[in-house]
């Protein structure tokens, strides 16, 4: 059963040649390129817990998500001010906020207690099972006690703080967007049209399906546009760390990397984790 809910949960990258090749048989498309659907997989909102025997309550994962959150929101504001107006992560993360219906007390309580509580942000860089890449993103108001901390647990399941790791990954535009019943054919030739680079199905925090559209840091605000004159129903943007050289682990390996994400998103110092692992077919 496990093997069947990880064979689910890790759907086979889809190429679609045929698809852009018909494009490029058109005069007005004659710039074309390859595009690909391709799973989120383990990235910063993981899929760990599709292949648990036993999922943490909904409750539980609801206030783990709003604390997420409320960290995200004090990165933005420490970077670019409390002004959403002038504030583009601000922004993003207040709409993202909005559509998962997070209290506004708490939200707004992020927002004024940024500046007054210490702590600063880190990217640490590890290696897990299987030779896999993970970025891990801190915030934190003691940085030795957190380096200690991720170390013990990297250690504990099979990986171990490292450097280049971040060499895997690029910084890209996401536009996440509402599945509706849009087929895998369909989010590609949506993909496509918008200018998109690739486009990846997944579930949110909530397990519900999303359509992740990934592009180019510089144009993530054309693409959303084109999408929604598209009429995709878009839910947030923003800046991600994706994987460009993939680690493909087994079955057995898969379920250590489960386990290894599931204790880093435990740890109250962590903000998000972004990792390169695909499932051998």
């Amino acid at each position: 059963m496990l093997g069947d809910m990880i064979l689910r949960a890790f759907r086979l990258t889809v190429r679609v040649s045929a698809v852009v090749q018909s494009r490029c048989q058109c005069p007005a498309l004659h710039s074309c390129r390859a595009l690909h659907s391709s799973p989120a997989l383990w990235a910063g909102h993981n899929k760990w817990s599709k292949v648990k025997d036993i999922k943490i309550p909904k409750d539980a994962a609801r206030a783990r998500m709003i604390a997420k959150y409320t960290m995200l929101i004090r990165i933005a504001v420490r970077e670019g001010g409390v002004n959403p107006e002038f504030n583009v992560a601000l922004a993003q993360l207040l709409e993202q906020c909005r559509n998962k219906n997070l209290p506004k007390a708490t939200v707004e309580g992020a927002i004024k207690g940024a500046k007054s509580k210490p702590g600063a942000q880190y990217l640490y860089e590890a290696t897990g099972p299987g030779g896999c890449m993970l970025l891990i993103e801190v915030l934190t108001d003691n940085n030795t006690r957190s380096h200690q901390e991720i170390k013990r647990i990297m250690v504990k399941h099979g990986g171990a703080l490292c450097e280049g790791a971040r060499r895997n990954f690029d910084r890209k535009g996401v536009v996440a967007a509402s599945r509706d019943g849009i087929s895998s054919e369909k989010a590609l030739e949506l993909a496509i049209e918008a200018g998109a680079e690739d486009v990846q199905e997944m579930e949110d925090e909530e397990e519900k399906p999303v359509l992740q559209f990934i592009c180019d840091i510089t144009s993530i605000k054309a693409v959303r546009g084109a999408l929604e004159s598209l009429g995709v129903h878009t839910l947030s943007a923003g800046l991600e760390f994706v994987s460009h050289t993939p680690s493909l682990l087994n079955q057995t390996q898969l379920e250590t990397a489960s386990t290894l994400l599931e204790a880093l998103n435990d740890c109250s110092d962590v903000v998000r984790v972004w990792d390169n692992i695909h499932a051998q077919t």
